[in-house]
């Protein structure tokens, strides 16, 4: 490509990404930055507040499930726009991002592996950050405890999984490139983002997804495969959902010291 054309392509793909983040998760983390400034100014201090995942919706149950799969449904067309604009380019999911089932088993192995690597170090991170008064007491979820709590809590940690790792690091990192930018600002850019929109949680959540975001990254970069990080993202929101949904009250009360 010609320096000319670099030149009239790269504000095309700032422009689009910025449009693309602003209709998902860069949203979210506006939002989480709104939320976090509330508990910061609220007359309790951070640790004594709640950050309520899977929260609710309706009192009723049955319009409850229909809220929480119209919620699952709509957070994945982002996925769809950014996987359309990735093929429009001539961008292949499978061949250039491993989005596929090519590879099953590297794809298990690596994803439990992350996820274990993860997983302990994360919640050890968000009970010192809790300790400290630099954390919120997260509930997984607030769901109430109908016969469709769990598939529903099961579908959400897929839906997250798929949206944060195709957007922030498979689409987010191949545009960066495309753009120009050096690989240390690329890792920095889809941690930070990550973080970022982990903000309601509180400044432990923000460090602890910016490094896992950092690891994915390299991840990504190494392999050129999304579907490990899927894997390990699905897992680790799992434990977190459906353990919190299913374990007795005694077993979780050290989030709430």
């Amino acid at each position: 490509m010609t320096v000319e054309g670099q030149q009239t392509t790269r504000p095309a793909y700032t422009a689009e990404i910025i449009i693309v983040l602003l209709l998902s998760l860069g949203q979210s983390a506006v939002y989480a930055i709104v939320s976090l400034t509330a508990k910061l100014t609220a007359d309790r201090p951070l640790a004594q507040q709640t950050a309520t995942l899977n929260p609710t919706v309706s009192p009723r149950p049955y319009l409850d499930l229909t809220y929480q799969l119209l919620g699952i449904f709509f957070s994945l067309i982002p996925v769809v726009l950014v996987l359309y604009l990735l093929m429009r380019d001539r961008i292949s999911p499978s061949r250039d991002l491993g989005i596929d089932y090519r590879r099953p088993a590297f794809d298990i192995g690596w994803g439990a592996g992350l996820a274990a690597g993860i997983g302990i170090p994360g919640l050890l991170l968000v009970y010192a950050a809790l300790q400290l008064g630099l954390n919120a007491q997260i509930v997984p979820s607030g769901l109430q405890p109908y016969w469709w709590a769990v598939p529903v809590l099961v579908l959400a940690a897929i839906e997250n999984a798929v949206l944060e790792e195709i957007v922030v690091v498979g689409y987010l990192m191949t545009r960066l490139r495309q753009n120009g930018m050096s690989t240390v600002w690329i890792i920095a850019c889809s941690a930070v983002l990550r973080g970022s929109y982990h903000l309601y949680q509180g400044f432990g959540a923000f460090v602890g997804n910016a490094v896992m975001g950092v690891v994915f990254a390299l991840f990504f970069l190494k392999t050129k495969r999304v579907m490990p990080l899927i894997v390990a993202h699905t897992i680790l929101d799992v434990a977190a959902f459906v353990g919190y949904q299913l374990l007795p009250d005694s077993w979780l009360s050290w989030l709430s010291l």
